[in-house]
């Protein structure tokens, strides 16, 4: 039965790079599916995602990479190719709202987001049942001002042993370290509420209520040592009026967090987006 592969492409933008990427492909007896490509004027990068089907059984990852980097090496390329079908090996990390959570784990469970969820960090113990409900690996990770470099050193050593690849940060409320954030960087997705204007701490919902906000919102974004201020991957908003009470507010809110995050991690695991400096190129 034949393969299909996702094979992405981020390179300085000049003339020639379709064309010689297209006859690489068929040089290896891979078909194109489907394929969109984009050339930023702003910063002279190309970015290409394409889903290719393999003529034969099964392809030669190495063979087929030697045979590309040779082939396109003048284009100085950073690309990669995977199966279509590859499930990233998944943590979850969470607080006490356990609405994403929630969310995520519908959707594995029927097959919408095809990734793996390793495991479920949390430094509450809120979601334990939860996660032994579904069957999934649950650690309790207390995080205080006291001992976040230890915490964060057996988190790490977590990930390790579970070899994970992707990481979603599911309504945890805790702030992830500089090197953290470095080390995983296009791999840890973020979901927090983003309101016009924009409160913060406690209680946003009841800030918003007080100061009777027309639109609540989500953004979902790639983690950086800036918070909250990573590439922006997805966002939603909906319309409120006078009408609605703070609890209405939240629950619509965790309606829109929950959304957004889901739809931002499938794109993320379907390989669509690719960082351009401090924004995304996202190929839907």
């Amino acid at each position: 039965m034949s393969k299909e592969y996702i094979l992405r492409v981020k390179c300085p933008d000049r003339y020639g790079i379709v064309a010689k990427v297209s006859s690489t492909l068929n040089k290896s007896n891979l078909f194109i599916l489907d394929s969109a490509h984009y050339g930023d004027p702003e910063n002279k990068y190309f970015f290409m995602r394409a889903k290719l089907i393999y003529s034969e059984n099964e392809l030669d990852i190495n063979k087929f990479s030697k045979f590309f980097d040779k082939e396109c090496r003048s284009f100085k390329m950073n690309w990669s190719i995977k199966e279509a079908g590859y499930k990233p090996n998944t943590a979850i990390f969470v607080s006490k709202y356990g609405h994403c959570l929630q969310d995520l784990i519908y959707r594995v469970d029927s097959g919408i987001l095809p990734m793996n969820i390793s495991c479920i960090i949390s430094n509450h113990k809120v979601h334990e049942k939860l996660a032994n409900w579904h069957k999934i690996p649950f650690y309790h990770v207390p995080v205080n001002k006291n001992n976040k470099k230890q915490a964060e050193k057996e988190t790490r050593k977590i990930l390790n042993e579970l070899n994970i690849d992707f990481i979603i940060l599911a309504r945890y409320m805790q702030i992830l370290s500089d090197q953290m954030c470095k080390d995983f960087y296009g791999q840890i997705i973020n979901i927090h509420h983003s309101f016009l204007p924009s409160f913060k701490g406690a209680k946003p919902y009841h800030q918003a209520y007080k100061k009777g906000v027309k639109i609540l919102g989500a953004t979902a974004h790639y983690v950086s040592s800036d918070l909250d201020e990573g590439p922006i991957i997805d966002q939603s908003v909906e319309r409120v009026d006078h009408a609605k009470t703070p609890k209405d507010l939240e629950l619509i809110g965790r309606d829109l967090e929950s959304i957004t995050l889901a739809r931002a991690v499938k794109y993320h695991i379907e390989r669509r987006v690719f960082i351009n400096n401090s924004k995304t190129v996202i190929f839907s």
